[in-house]
């Protein structure tokens, strides 16, 4: 019989090997004391709470689980390499499941559940201390539940249905268990939040450190977004895309069910519709009691975080703190804006966003350019032109961080990392509404509230007015919620979940390559008798650009220009003397779409480029119908220590 150690899934000792993840979190190590003393009070309660929080400074979660691993869908997309290679790159092509020997995903797996077991003992140790009553202590309970519910919802995102503990490690404990259904779990960490959000601090409460801790806000949101989850779709062992409703006995299974009190009416949540009446419940208590203006200005939401200032009650309700002082994290170094050389280190890109997604912005919503990046950094000033199939993220830069880390630097920026924003709650609000009764003008004001901050006053009557008014029924609204989340949270690490949840991954990853071959097509000048191809004709096969004094100024952004400049020189000479005044060109839409020829240069014909056949290529459903092979295996090591768990089923692909 084969069992788990101590060893192999996780660590008993909550006491052992603290690191501080913040400067909030920059703590002496209490591993000299015992649990009984450290859960005797509040202020020695709250180290122990921040070893669950210390594991979000691993690797496993700065660079893996937070943005690198959230790849390919029809907005997030960086091109693996030709074929698997048995690394992260083979996440990106929806092959995973080849992955059961990738150590990354093993430690994933572990640290994920190190940190509920830390989550676990701290719920334990304070509600066994005489001191539980105290609002601090509470307060701190309401932390460890919301950490743990976090932790499982990615390890139920990325790995389906997990082994589910409530308790903490202890000898003699059954340590090697069966998978339990993600629906409960979902059901159970909601419970668990609903039961103590009430007595949580708000992130204004704690003052500079509110929104690195699972504040109330973020309890009430993730409420909410659990929620929808548990009311949407998730893989099954068959491999199909199933709601809790298809195939669990929910009418009768209390553990599927969460029991809350809004509005001084005691409700129960059982089947999907009435989950969406959680969800929308909830959103609307965090908007009553603690409502906020957005941000007006969307990019310095993210600027913000680059230069380390966390505004109370604004866009962010919660970041994972990597702080300044500690240097930590992975944000602006595997994601953001590309820097190969400065004076504030050097870039990693390994998050990309799709052609097919800058296109889909309206040309004056002012999300488009805070979101994706045109341009790179060869310096700290120089800018440099990037094609199309390599866009970048453009909401975090280390060149606005503060201070330098140096010229040698590269990971370990300190700039924090998003996990959710009240821009979140609205469109949940308005998600939710729509489900439950269609396009109300309840659900039409929250998706007006976004889309408000992401046009000028002038453009509003038509951008933001008389779009929403348009949604008249409940299939169309859907819809724009579906683009306005992929709008407003592009870069983010929300879309593969939430495409999974909506059942319209496959949906989109047929729709995005449809759109990267016409558009390719069209730069090319073929199947113009097509409508679908014919309708890209004007948009731009080449950008033209100008540099002075390092920076780039663009003469098209989306279409052909109306006269192409006649002093076209290239790229690496524009800064020479005799050029001032002179463009040079980068291939935009000639990016996407592979003109092929003989050695002596006449052309054999075209084909997809190679950024559209590798993005997606455990994928090959062209009808989009089936479900996305998106999981991740369990670790070798797990598996082979343990009597229950394996990588069958669930759509893994471990053959392409």
């Amino acid at each position: 019989m084969k069992k788990y150690t101590l060893s192999t899934l996780l660590s008993l000792s909550l006491l052992a090997g603290f690191t501080s993840c913040s400067d909030f979190l920059d703590v002496d190590s209490p591993s000299t004391f015992t649990p009984k003393y450290v859960f005797s009070n509040a202020n020695d309660a709250q180290k122990a709470v921040l070893g669950v929080y210390a594991l979000f400074t691993q690797d496993t979660y700065t660079s893996r689980m937070s943005a690198v691993w959230m790849q390919n869908t029809d907005v997030e997309v960086t091109v693996p390499s030709a074929s698997p290679d048995g690394t992260r790159r083979d996440i990106w092509s929806l092959q995973a499941g080849r992955l059961a020997n990738f150590q990354d995903v093993y430690k994933a797996w572990q640290d994920c559940y190190l940190a509920i077991d830390r989550a676990n003992q701290c719920i334990e140790g304070i509600q066994a201390s005489g001191a539980a009553n105290e609002p601090d202590m509470k307060m701190l309970l309401g932390e460890a539940y919301a950490l743990r519910a976090y932790r499982y919802f990615l390890l139920c995102n990325f790995w389906g249905d997990v082994p589910y503990f409530r308790e903490a490690a202890k000898v003699g404990m059954e340590l090697d268990i069966p998978k339990t259904d993600k629906n409960y779990i979902y059901s159970g960490m909601i419970q668990d939040l609903v039961n103590c959000e009430g007595d949580m601090y708000f992130a204004d409460a704690m003052g500079e450190t509110g929104l690195e801790r699972t504040n109330r806000e973020f309890a009430l949101g993730m409420i909410a977004r659990m929620a929808l989850f548990r009311a949407g779709y998730g893989t099954t062992i068959d491999g199909s895309m199933k709601r809790a409703d298809d195939y669990l006995n929910i009418s009768s299974d209390e553990a599927l069910a969460v029991t809350y009190t809004y509005n001084g009416v005691e409700k129960t949540a059982r089947t999907s519709t009435e989950y969406y009446q959680l969800a929308k419940d909830y959103c609307e208590k965090l908007i009553n009691l603690k409502d906020r203006a957005l941000n007006s200005n969307f990019a310095q939401i993210f600027k913000n975080q680059c230069q380390w200032i966390k505004p109370l009650n604004d866009d962010i309700l919660f970041e994972i703190g990597f702080g300044d002082t500690n240097s930590g994290g992975d944000v602006g170094w595997c994601i953001g804006v590309t820097v190969t050389a400065s004076s504030k280190g050097t870039t990693t890109i390994q998050v990309g966003l799709s052609p097919a997604y800058y296109y889909s912005f309206d040309r004056k919503d002012v999300r488009r350019d805070a979101t994706i990046s045109k341009i790179k950094y060869s310096s700290d000033t120089k800018q440099e032109a990037k094609a199309s199939t390599e866009l970048d993220v453009a909401k975090w830069n280390r060149l606005w961080l503060a201070s330098s880390p140096g010229a040698s630097s590269s990971k370990g920026t300190g700039i924090n990392w998003p996990v959710m924003r009240y821009s979140e709650v609205l469109l949940m609000l308005a998600e939710a509404e729509n489900e439950l009764n269609g396009p109300t003008q309840l659900a039409k004001n929250m998706l007006i509230r976004v889309r408000e901050r992401a046009f000028t006053s002038g453009d509003h009557s038509e951008k933001v007015t008389a779009y929403v008014n348009k949604l008249t029924n409940k299939d169309s609204f859907f819809n724009a919620i579906v683009d306005e989340r992929a709008w407003e949270f592009g870069g983010e690490g929300l879309r593969k979940f939430d495409l999974g949840r909506w059942n319209i991954y496959g949906k989109k990853i047929v729709e995005t390559k449809k759109i990267l071959n016409n558009i390719g097509q069209a730069a090319y000048g073929l199947n113009m008798n097509d409508p679908e191809v014919a309708k890209y004709a004007d948009y731009a096969t080449e950008l033209y650009y100008q540099r002075s004094n390092g920076t780039i100024t663009f003469l098209n952004d989306y279409y052909n220009p109306d006269k192409v400049p006649t002093n076209v020189v290239d790229a690496d000479v524009l800064d020479n003397a005799g050029n001032e005044g002179a463009y040079a060109k980068i291939n935009w839409a000639k990016s996407l779409y592979n003109q092929m020829k003989n050695t002596d240069g006449t052309i054999t014909g075209y084909q997809s480029a190679n950024y559209t056949i590798y993005s997606w290529r455990g994928y090959t459903d062209e009808s989009g119908v089936s479900a996305v092979p998106f999981l991740l295996p369990i670790g070798a090591q797990t598996v082979a220590n343990s009597e229950y768990l394996t990588n069958d089923g669930y759509g893994l692909v471990t053959n392409q």
